[in-house]
């Protein structure tokens, strides 16, 4: 059965009405809403750039303490590891002469050197004015094999040893006690335990041992003197703030530019004898 249809009353009945323009207050909130949120995000930012900035100049700190002490003359390590050592003693270059002692110690697992990945092996040495821990240097472990349970023997009798400062590495206890021989970072307090005598803070990189130690023991590489990615990444948050700012303008302009064309509509609707606006008139804009 077919279905009648009403014909429309009059001409334009069905167009669109005008739509109202939307209140001052209303838009007044809306700002002061989207305001209140560019500015926390903008905090945000901000903060997240300045701590960028300060890890550029912390990096760039320590790289003028690495190459300086890198290019200071060799010391003695009694005159070094006579305190606790900071991040401002290392990579200084000091000799030390004594004997390693083969019965404490320790293979560190899973290191870095370089791109290499591997392992080193540690081992205390007992000279005339104390004892100091030696990473005796790194061995490349090629991909597939197994980190080897227990560490090669040292020199025997007296060596002499040059080698870059270390302070101790700091971590997680399941990663700084050893298990048996094992562990994972090079900390002197949590080996101290485990070895009957006392042991200076931190620990000698070897360069060289003279005699000459047997095995592929490798020198670790001084790490990358750069400034890093820090730079970039703290321009790129303030630029995320200043693009916020930005769109505040751009949304408050889209606002007034809406509501002065809906007041436009509105009135040309009022008009005594307009013509009524054609669809989608007021989508204009």
């Amino acid at each position: 059965m077919a279905t009648l249809t009403k014909p429309a009353d009059g001409p334009g009945a069905g167009a669109d009405e005008p739509k109202s323009p939307p209140t001052l207050r209303r838009l007044w909130l809306r700002w002061v809403l989207l305001v209140v949120f560019v500015a926390v995000l903008g905090t945000v930012f901000v903060n997240l750039g300045e701590w960028q900035l300060d890890r550029l100049h912390q990096r760039q700190a320590r790289n003028a303490t690495t190459v300086a002490n890198e290019h200071a003359a060799v010391r003695p390590y009694a005159e070094v590891f006579d305190h606790p050592i900071a991040d401002a003693d290392t990579w200084q270059r000091v000799q030390a002469t004594g004997t390693f002692d083969a019965g404490h110690q320790f293979v560190v697992r899973y290191r870095n050197n370089g791109d290499d990945s591997g392992y080193e092996i540690l081992t205390p040495l007992q000279t005339s004015t104390g004892a100091v821990l030696v990473s005796r240097g790194f061995v490349t472990l090629p991909g597939g094999q197994q980190i080897p349970t227990a560490a090669p023997a040292p020199p025997s009798g007296q060596v002499h040893v040059v080698g870059y400062v270390q302070r101790s590495e700091n971590g997680r206890k399941g990663a700084i006690v050893p298990n048996g021989n094992q562990v994972r970072l090079i900390n002197s307090a949590a080996l101290q335990p485990a070895i009957p005598y006392p042991i200076a803070d931190g620990y000698i990189s070897a360069i060289t041992v003279d005699p000459p130690q047997s095995g592929d023991f490798q020198p670790l590489v001084l790490p990358e003197i750069s400034n890093g990615p820090h730079f970039w990444y703290a321009v790129q948050w303030f630029m995320f703030t200043g693009i916020g700012i930005a769109g505040i303008v751009v949304f408050i302009r889209g606002d007034l530019k809406d509501r002065r064309l809906a007041r436009e509509a509105a009135a040309r609707a009022k008009a005594p004898g307009a013509p009524p606006p054609p669809p989608g008139a007021n989508n204009a804009g």
